[in-house]
């Protein structure tokens, strides 16, 4: 019986696996050893992976199957519409690529990058600056006046009171505080500018949306997410009498937000709290179609719905260059494909340091990286030889205050962007590093709301 046996040592039982091996090896389905490469993801939802030769009968029963044929037939799908055009079509770059392409570089070129990001920086981020707000209409939040049932962490309410504050100081909504109750006059003061909806992507659970709709009221409510989460804020949202609710779930990358018959010809407002990576990207052109630029009435039209934008920007690693608005940007700056991905590896190290009060400001980017030194006839940094090892040595914070002087570019290049199709635009820290590193909140406004 032995024999027959799959020869995988479970030593928690102390004996083999019980189970009848498969004709073709010496373990059973379940210990039979298996490479990463056999590993894909799936077709319909890349966010789990299958085994190459599970492929073709999961398909077939995968849990999502039923949702991504009802979600094909929605007149508002269109598979990729705001990817982005890329020559060619390309893989994601994952991080582990990123760094080995970083780590084969010679010192010499990974210096030269260095320096170019040093110089780039110092050129295009001058204009970033700290604008936290606790806007006065938010302090029923703040000081929990509202539903006890909602969740309350004091650093997401800080984050989401910003993101408002900055929107009301921007002039894109108007408080209410002073009125019986916020209702949709909170929003832009011109009638032909009114704000009727709010769409927000990436909403997650929604309480960035709750908040804007109990401390400023409007409308319609169209919260755009691929995930299903529970807890979410939808249901305190739709105990709002004069509040219509649409949630989406599909992914950005396949919203032609134009198509969604209920906010056709509606100005609304854009938000997103920790858009991740390349869905910031993705929100951009959804919201803002590059068709009006080739002289799309119909889609210059809808652009002119967007009346304003805040997005709090987050996980520059994930970013991709297919993705990314404004390559022409970066290219016009010498940064080539390549040096943008490395870029995006670099700001992984802005989330990794201590952000302690035993550091300085890592968020100050005139911080000087004293231990990245060059000299054009040494080659190398001392004794060291190969990018690994520069990396290695290089100062915690020093390797924070080049992520986010990568993540700054980033941002800025989207900043710009936006204001290449009509917007007038902000880039600003909205929270403190204290409360939460990823800090970047972007914001833009239609020229006429004023």
């Amino acid at each position: 019986m032995e024999e027959n046996r799959c020869k995988f040592w479970l030593p928690k039982k102390n004996r083999f696996c019980a189970n009848s091996p498969l004709n073709d090896s010496q373990f059973c389905g379940n210990h039979k050893p298996r490479s990463i490469e056999q590993w894909i993801p799936c077709p319909i939802d890349p966010s789990h992976s299958v085994l190459k030769e599970n492929l073709e009968s999961h398909v077939k029963r995968c849990p999502l199957l039923k949702q991504a044929q009802s979600l094909s037939l929605q007149p508002f799908y269109q598979k990729g519409i705001n990817a982005g055009k890329e020559e060619e079509e390309e893989d994601n770059v994952s991080s582990e690529m990123k760094r080995s392409a970083v780590y084969s570089m010679t010192v010499t070129q990974f210096c030269k990058l260095i320096n170019k990001i040093e110089s780039v920086h110092a050129s295009t981020c001058k204009d970033i600056w700290e604008s936290y707000k606790v806007p006065e209409a938010c302090n029923k939040w703040i000081k929990r006046e509202v539903d006890r049932k909602l969740p309350f962490q004091e650093k997401h309410v800080a984050q989401q009171a910003s993101i408002l504050g900055n929107l009301e100081d921007f002039g894109v909504i108007k408080s209410s505080v002073g009125s019986k109750e916020a209702d949709s006059q909170g929003f832009c003061s011109d009638d032909s500018n009114f704000v009727h909806a709010v769409v927000e992507f990436g909403a997650g659970r929604g309480y960035l949306t709750q908040m804007l709709a109990d401390c400023y009221g409007f409308d319609r409510v169209f919260l755009v997410e691929r995930k299903s989460y529970k807890l979410k804020a939808d249901r305190s949202l739709r105990q709002k009498e004069s509040l219509i609710l649409e949630r989406l779930r599909i992914d950005i990358e396949d919203l032609n937000l134009n198509a969604v018959e209920s906010l056709r010809g509606i100005p609304y407002l854009a938000i997103g709290k920790h858009l991740c990576g390349p869905a910031t990207d993705l929100t951009l052109r959804c919201c803002l179609s590059e068709q009006c630029n080739q002289g799309s009435v119909q889609d210059c039209r809808s652009n002119a719905n967007l009346k304003g934008l805040a997005i709090a920007t987050c996980c520059h690693h994930l970013c991709q260059w297919k993705h990314y608005t404004n390559r022409k940007f970066m290219s016009d700056l010498g940064i080539t494909k390549g040096q943008f991905h490395a870029m995006t590896w670099f700001t992984s190290w802005a989330v990794d340091a201590d952000h302690g009060s035993d550091l300085p400001d890592i968020t100050d980017c005139s911080l000087q990286l004293q231990s990245i030194y060059y000299s054009e006839e040494k080659q190398c940094f001392g004794d060291i030889h190969g990018v690994e090892d520069v990396v290695r040595n290089i100062k915690p914070v020093e390797r924070a205050v080049l992520g986010f002087k990568c993540k700054q570019i980033i941002d800025v290049g989207r900043m710009m962007w936006a204001k290449e199709h009509g917007l007038d635009t902000q880039l600003v820290k909205y929270v403190p590093s204290g409360i939460s590193p990823e800090n970047h909140l972007l914001l833009a406004r239609h020229a006429k709301c004023l």
